[in-house]
């Protein structure tokens, strides 16, 4: 028993005040505005900028991504929705009513990112529909990283906020 406790001592198990939260938060924001679509955006700038095989490479790779997110979309398109409806519910009860703090954290983390997918999902549709090439895909691809950019500064800054509010408000008080 001396061990886990020591662990505990050590690494703080709430997470606000937890370093390892605030790196997951800021690797997985910069993560999801890097990867549109699945796709590296340095190859949507490469293209851009020579255009040819890269352009072609692009194309290929938006191509292979959209049909792979549209292919799932369509098959549990319905489940994950309610799964992933159940479970921010879920997170939401429990941090928010319950004041499990944990539950916040995730939820912190969750809601911001499924906006995120799903307008990822919205962009692979239309990309498709609309059977995007050239500066017209490049174009849709970087209004999504923007979009994602600008859910990420909120969501950090919303996060950031509730959590000293949350560090602040259950200072240990001293004798």
């Amino acid at each position: 028993m001396a061990w886990q406790s020591a662990v505990f001592e050590v690494i703080d198990m709430r997470s606000f005040s937890n370093l390892w939260f605030w790196i997951a938060l800021a690797v997985m924001w910069s993560t999801a505005s890097h990867w549109v679509l699945g796709v590296p955006f340095d190859m949507v700038t490469r293209a851009a900028r020579r255009g040819g095989q890269a352009q072609a490479d692009l194309e290929d790779l938006v191509r292979i991504n959209v049909d792979r997110i549209l292919f799932f979309a369509g098959a549990a398109g319905a489940w994950l929705i309610g799964v992933t409806s159940f479970l921010l519910t879920m997170l939401a009860l429990l941090g928010f009513v319950y004041g499990i703090e944990f539950a916040q954290a995730v939820f912190c983390l969750f809601l911001p990112m499924s906006l995120v997918w799903a307008k990822g999902l919205r962009t692979a549709r239309r990309i498709r529909a609309e059977a995007l090439t050239g500066a017209a895909l490049r174009r849709r691809l970087k209004g999504q990283r923007i979009f994602t950019q600008a859910v990420g500064m909120v969501a950090i800054f919303v996060t950031a906020m509730w959590g000293m509010y949350r560090n602040l408000a259950y200072l240990p008080l001293g004798d």
